[in-house]
């Protein structure tokens, strides 16, 4: 394997923009009860939080500035909140409401989906964010001691000298927590990244379950 050369160091931005553009439009793609009000909030918040991050990085993430860690910090937590706003109304509806999406079952599952898709969005985003100290320490190879062990760690021979995850890698782990509710071949071995994954599996199981056993319902 040849190494990796200093110029191919730090992640592109089309990864993580693509995610907060996919997150933001899957939001605004809820029915108005679920949207965070008014319906522009979270598109335009996200949009101009991403602009700053990338203004203040351009080219390939590599900047270890404080400010940009703390921007980075509050998209994703203003994505987790608007996306926990439209699950929380979404369950609480579900629990009182024995006439919601009355006869509309496909509808319930398409809200449902939104809702999980964006979970696992955003939990990708905080394990990408979180994990080593952020994509930035990771590119510069200052990172403390990582949160999860990924099979190209364990198998040097398949990957790069000096290999490091990226946003695929996250994504794939959030993926397979929200699915498998189990971290397959990744190991979480910081205390954080496993409640991280509990909350999010746990997330996942609560609105998946419901959903589909209020569809099923419907459907009888």
């Amino acid at each position: 394997m040849r190494p990796e050369r200093p110029e191919e160091r730090g992640e592109h931005w089309w990864p993580v923009v693509t995610a907060v553009v996919v997150a933001a439009g899957l939001h605004v793609a809820l029915p108005n009860r679920y949207q965070v009000a008014p319906a522009w909030l979270v598109p335009v918040v996200a949009g101009v939080l991403l602009t700053a991050l990338i203004i203040g990085d351009p080219g390939r993430i590599d900047r270890q500035k404080t400010w940009l860690r703390v921007l980075t910090d509050v998209l994703i937590g203003f994505i987790t909140a608007a996306n926990l706003y439209a699950g929380g109304r979404l369950v609480a509806d579900i629990l009182t409401n024995n006439k919601l999406f009355a006869g509309n079952a496909g509808a319930l599952l398409a809200t449902g989906g939104v809702v999980w898709a964006t979970n696992v969005i955003a939990f990708t985003l905080w394990y990408w964010d979180l994990d080593r100290g952020g994509a930035a320490a990771r590119a510069h190879r200052s990172q403390p001691a990582p949160a999860f062990v990924f099979p190209e760690m364990q198998h040097s021979g398949y990957a790069p000298a000096g290999w490091v995850p990226g946003f695929t890698e996250y994504l794939s782990l959030a993926f397979w927590t929200a699915t498998a509710f189990s971290p397959t071949d990744v190991s979480a071995i910081r205390p954080w990244a496993k409640l991280l994954m509990m909350i999010e599996a746990a997330m996942s199981v609560l609105v998946g379950g419901l959903v589909i056993a209020r569809a099923i319902n419907i459907l009888q």
